[in-house]
């Protein structure tokens, strides 16, 4: 399966909810997806499973027009794989973690070959569509189960979306005994680098 001249396996891929879009022709994706969405909590994954070939533009202008997050679009054996985020209201949240670093910083440790751990804690299809190498997923709400897997001793960069989910996982290593956090800002919404 391809995505963007990559190959991408869709069992990687963790979502919350399905909206089974087959067969139908616009605009019925999108209704069926708006309806969903409005069931949804804020912050999980919505998979949208369509067979119209207009489905990705129209599911991509949708999300970005309502304020979720369009995170992309796998096909496979002629169906539409679409995962949208909902938004959560995070980038109002104010940023606690004293210590962060720039986008930039972080690539010039990354570029030096510095020995760096790093966290990426959006969910698990967020990281699938897009993640700097190196990095591990291990998702926030998940980060309880995973701290044996993180050598404390070793500086720890964890990144996100916006810098705030980032920063709450920040936050809970340096409470669980980590010493050397830094929170990435302002994170994936614009790593281009």
């Amino acid at each position: 399966m391809e995505l963007n001249n990559r190959s991408v396996d869709i069992k990687n891929i963790t979502f919350d909810q399905t909206v089974d879009a087959k067969g139908l022709a616009c605009p019925l994706p999108i209704v069926r997806t708006k309806k969903a969405m409005s069931e949804l909590e804020q912050g999980k994954v919505l998979e949208v499973q369509a067979t119209d070939r207009g489905s990705t533009a129209d599911v991509k202008a949708w999300a970005t027009s309502s304020g979720h997050f369009y995170l992309g679009t796998i096909e496979d054996k002629e169906v539409l794989f679409h995962y949208i985020r909902k938004a959560s209201g995070e980038e109002a949240l104010e940023k606690k973690h004293p210590h962060v670093v720039s986008n930039e910083q972080l690539q010039a440790k990354l570029n030096n070959d510095d020995e760096v751990i790093l966290v990426d804690v959006r969910e698990t299809a967020e990281y699938v569509f897009h993640h700097i190498p190196r990095s591990q997923s291990i998702p926030l709400g998940e980060m309880d189960k995973h701290l044996d897997k993180l050598r404390r001793e070793k500086p720890i960069y964890v990144i996100c979306r916006t810098g705030n989910r980032s920063d709450l996982a920040a936050l809970a290593l340096t409470e669980a005994g980590f010493k050397q956090v830094f929170n990435v800002l302002p994170g994936m919404n614009e790593w281009n680098i």
